[in-house]
């Protein structure tokens, strides 16, 4: 199991349950994806499994975050670096 997700007071919170590689990236964005289009969200909430996540898993959350600002769906993380949210920010811009 790649992820878990939760809605609670209209937010989408989705668990990273471990560092993502080159193998599983696409299918934990593409799973990401299908549930912000599932339940239109107001937000999406992330937890990383390490607070400097692997490339692989900064790729994922870089798509993850491009999709949200697409659809005006504020997107956050929880258990991240300040390294990290910059790098997410570069890499999303």
């Amino acid at each position: 199991m790649l992820i878990t997700h939760a809605v609670r007071h209209d937010a989408l919170h989705v668990t990273l349950h471990h560092d993502l590689d080159v193998t599983n990236r696409a299918a934990a964005a593409l799973q990401i994806q299908a549930l912000v289009q599932e339940h239109r969200p107001a937000g999406v909430v992330i937890t990383l499994p390490a607070a400097d996540p692997s490339p692989a898993t900064l790729s994922a959350l870089a798509r993850a975050h491009r999709m949200c600002a697409g659809l005006g769906v504020p997107l956050t993380l929880s258990g991240a670096s300040d390294r990290t949210r910059r790098l997410l920010d570069a890499n999303s811009a």
